[in-house]
């Protein structure tokens, strides 16, 4: 798929108006009213060993059921809260669902969350009951504290674990449940969703997400994902179903159109990415720019190997830059459609290719239904060119509430007037906008840094860098430095069959020398094998940029 060459923008951002019920509940939304056709696959489950399982969205109302009647049974009143520690799998679908239903709040958290990270948001949420993937039980268990009443563990493969007296085994609990279940009538202003932010900048913050949020989603999804649906739409995305990207940019928007989704286990590869692609006959998915470039270098050429079915990709997390983006119109046939959002404000900017034409290295303009401006440091609107932080309106531009927006922050009240700046919610993410409100991302706030008198943003160096086939991957962070205050410094990930070298650092440097500014290349490259990443896909530069304070308070 081509660049548009026509632009609707305009008149579909004028004429769009939100439509949002009253009263209005995920799992009906979802699930629910797919049930009656028992033809209708929700979930393709690709096991990795040849298996493929179809699970319907009828099994899925009645699991949801099911699992509603047995968390009802165990004590669980409408706004509690009930973590889900679970990989992509059917199950994940049935318990986001049964929590919907009962009017309870549903807080996804990471397979990949260590003790420590589970103890705090299940500490902090006053969370009830947990379930859990019993590959991940033992984790769960040493981070329990007293506010964990039960715990129902699904069975993974191999042997079933001993369970403690407070412990649950999954398909015992449904087989004794009832199947029938009236589901709560919830406000669309309801919590739905407790989701903790990734920590990139600090400690996680719980972001209490509302029913209607759903909803607020919905004009960017279909946008970024070039008018979803089709009749044969496929969606997969390898994004965690325990956070924003997977649940509400993949899992639920799939499941509210009615059309199947893809679940995956195992770590990300970009041989098994292409694998899942064509089986399945993938028509829309969501790649991070990490999966992105590693699919890249692993096959400049994919469409001379697998035979691909896409026709809309979006991406989000970090900036896209003008080398993935020529890759995904030349080597996949499809214009890539950036997206920015985050947990308390999700989908808010983007591309759609189909409809208004894509400008690389751009984020893409205010999706329908959303007003967005770039703020100076008092909360004043910026003129286009002027770098400042991105934020977004509780109002749309004809003065109707945009349903995006979170409730506020789990039992942090400061924290949460302090994201506002009247009815703007800041983002606390930098751009520009030119003329036409399109965006160009300038990195987080706190990413910015000084070196030698220059504002330094690092998305620009390391997409620079990305373009030498010698990069897999990079972060740009500040070194103190006596004489500059701060350097330059990028922490590279090669590329396969590329090795270190002072003379790959020369070239790298004059590469990045080359295309932008002279004081932006890296003084110093450091080569690494990974970075630091969240479970998310973002890139913790925080992590690097103490590492280098450190090390330079130890001179």
């Amino acid at each position: 798929m081509r660049i548009a060459a026509r632009d609707d923008y305009d008149e579909l951002h004028g004429t769009f108006r939100w439509l949002v019920p009253e009263r209005f509940n995920i799992a009906q939304a979802c699930c629910e009213r797919w049930a009656g056709n028992a033809r209708r696959t929700a979930i393709v489950v690709d096991h990795g060993d040849g298996r493929i399982e179809r699970v319907g969205y009828r099994r899925l109302h009645e699991q949801a059921n099911r699992l509603a009647n047995a968390l009802a049974a165990l004590g669980v009143r409408r706004g509690d809260r009930i973590a889900v520690v679970l990989p992509q799998r059917p199950e994940t679908a049935v318990a986001h669902m049964a929590i919907y239903r009962l009017g309870a709040v549903a807080m996804p958290l990471s397979i990949l969350f260590g003790p420590d990270a589970l103890r705090f948001r299940l500490d902090d949420s006053a969370t009830v009951v947990a379930i859990v993937d019993a590959e991940y039980l033992d984790n769960l268990r040493a981070a329990l504290g007293e506010s964990v009443r039960h715990v129902v563990v699904v069975p993974a493969s191999g042997e079933r674990p001993a369970l403690r007296a407070d412990e649950h085994d999954w398909s015992e609990l449904l087989a004794r449940a009832r199947e029938r279940f009236v589901g709560a009538d919830t406000l669309a202003t309801d919590p739905a969703v407790l989701i903790y932010t990734s920590g990139t900048t600090g400690a996680p913050k719980g972001a209490l997400i509302p029913h209607r949020a759903l909803i607020g989603n919905l004009s960017g999804f279909v946008a970024s994902q070039n008018w979803y649906p089709r009749p044969r739409d496929v969606f997969w995305s390898p994004a965690d179903w325990a956070w924003t990207g997977g649940l509400m940019d993949a899992l639920l928007p799939a499941l509210y159109f009615g059309h199947p989704i893809v679940a995956q286990r195992g770590r990300f590869s970009p041989e098994r990415a292409f694998e899942l692609l064509g089986r399945h006959r993938v028509t829309n998915t969501f790649l991070f720019p990490t999966a992105l470039k590693m699919m890249m270098k692993h096959a400049p050429e994919p469409r001379s190997r697998h035979r691909l079915a896409l026709r809309a990709i979006m991406s989000a997390g970090e900036a896209v830059g003008e080398t993935l983006f020529d890759w995904c119109r030349d080597a996949l046939g499809v214009t890539v459609n950036e997206m920015f959002g985050q947990t308390e404000v999700n989908y808010v900017v983007g591309n759609s290719a189909q409809r208004w034409p894509a400008r690389p290295g751009s984020i893409g303009r205010a999706y329908p239904g959303h007003r967005v401006a770039i703020l100076d440091d008092d909360g004043r609107e910026l003129p286009p060119g002027q770098l400042g932080e991105i934020a977004v309106n509780r109002f749309d531009r004809h003065g109707d509430p945009d349903p995006v927006f979170f409730l506020g922050y789990w039992g942090n009240e400061a924290a949460t007037r302090a994201k506002f700046s009247g009815d703007w919610c800041r983002t606390g993410d930098l751009a520009t906008a030119d003329p036409d409100g399109y965006l160009w991302y300038g990195g987080r706030a706190d990413d910015m840094f000084k070196a030698a008198g220059y504002r330094i943003g690092p998305s620009e160096i390391e997409s620079c860098l990305v373009r030498h086939p010698a990069v897999a991957n990079a972060a740009v962070v500040p070194k103190p430095d006596a004489e500059r205050g701060n350097l330059v410094k990028a922490f590279v990930v090669l590329a396969p069959g590329h090795a270190a070298s002072p003379a790959l650092v020369e070239q790298l440097q004059q590469h990045v020398r080359g295309k932008l500014a002279p004081y932006e290349y890296p003084k110093e490259i450091e080569f690494i094998a990974e970075l630091p990443m969240t479970t998310t896909g973002k890139v913790q530069r925080r992590v690097l940029r103490e590492r280098e304070q450190a090390a330079g308070e130890r001179q």
